[in-house]
């Protein structure tokens, strides 16, 4: 049997966004639907319009920067085939977009998280992050018998963005 190691992806999906109640400003929640883990991520503004209309079904009158480059990459025959949140140093998340080509050969782009999750949740790629970030990041879990969004509500009202890797634009 395989030992979990800090260099274990873990797949996430989008729990949600939500205002941080001391700063307003918007955070990500990844979830980890196996261990219950969350995972909060301090994003911009744009960037958090960009996810929350897709969240919405909303569709904007003109295409906004993911989807254009979503469109771009069908247009290649390229597909994004995973998102990875990779580091976290100094109050900042890294990420990579795993990009496949028409000829299955596979290109990494450096990418902002916000970016990375924005253009995974257009083309239905899968997000992962390293449970060595998660580790630093404090993420944290939840017990199968307490609510989620009450827990994550008392969570946001105590949390320090400090302590929980702000995400800096």
């Amino acid at each position: 049997m395989k030992s979990r190691s800090d260099n274990d992806p873990i797949r996430m999906r989008l729990k949600g966004l939500v205002l941080d109640p001391t700063s307003n400003l918007p955070i990500v929640i990844l979830r980890d639907e196996e261990s219950r883990l969350f995972l909060p991520i301090w994003v911009g503004v744009f960037e958090a319009n960009a996810i929350a209309l897709h969240m919405e079904e909303i569709d904007a009158p003109r295409p906004m920067t993911h989807d254009l480059l979503k469109n771009s990459l069908e247009s290649l025959g390229a597909e994004v085939s995973r998102i990875l949140i990779s580091d976290l140093k100094d109050n900042t998340f890294y990420a990579s977009i795993f990009l496949r080509s028409h000829n299955r050969q596979e290109v990494t782009l450096d990418s902002r998280p916000s970016d990375a999750i924005a253009l995974a949740i257009r083309t239905k790629a899968p997000i992962f992050v390293l449970r060595s970030v998660l580790e630093k990041a404090q993420a944290f879990a939840i017990s199968s018998a307490v609510q989620d969004e009450d827990l994550l509500k008392k969570w946001l009202d105590e949390a320090d963005p400090e302590d929980l890797g702000k995400y800096k634009m």
